[in-house]
């Protein structure tokens, strides 16, 4: 009985080494997908504006600048700051 337990156990032990080998072969193969998001830069999170019509927060780069103000759309631009 113990052989044929030892005989299992290495046969398992092969088997699962064969696996991560195969999967780390394929990983290397496949290209990246391309829809998910590029890593980010180093350096850390975008600057932070509020929109001074709604009030919500977005990143600098896609904040509309007029008058000293930060708009997230025309549409709130338009409008004017709420009081």
């Amino acid at each position: 009985m113990g052989k044929v337990l030892f005989w299992v156990v290495v046969i398992l032990g092969a088997m699962i080494i064969a696996r991560i080998v195969s999967q780390n072969k394929a990983r290397k193969r496949t290209p990246p997908n391309p829809t998910t998001r590029p890593p980010r830069k180093k350096g850390g999170a975008e600057e932070m504006v509020r929109c001074a019509h709604c009030g919500i927060y977005l990143p600098r780069s896609e904040a509309l600048m007029s008058n000293h103000h930060t708009w997230c759309s025309l549409e709130h631009a338009k409008r004017g700051p709420r009081n």
